[in-house]
């Protein structure tokens, strides 16, 4: 799997304003903003993402993946 699978597995799962994915195959990082992720704690978020992936979070395809969510709002001030 390559950061382009993965990016393109999320997106399909979780409509995105920004979307970022790093790794080696194994361990992942992710840069994930959605409009989904609006009134979620952290955690909510994370099963969010985590549902896109399904059956791959428990095979060695995605075997660790760390990952920082925000809101758009979040995200625009961050970047400002």
């Amino acid at each position: 799997m390559t950061p382009d699978d993965l990016r393109s597995i999320i997106a399909s799962g979780l409509a995105c304003d920004h979307l970022e994915v790093e790794g080696d195959g194994r361990h992942w990082s992710a840069v994930i903003v959605s409009a989904a992720f609006e009134g979620r704690r952290p955690v909510q978020r994370h099963q969010l993402v985590y549902a896109t992936l399904g059956a791959r979070m428990h095979t060695d395809e995605v075997h660790a993946l760390s990952m920082r969510t925000y809101t758009p709002a979040e995200w625009a001030a961050h970047h400002h």
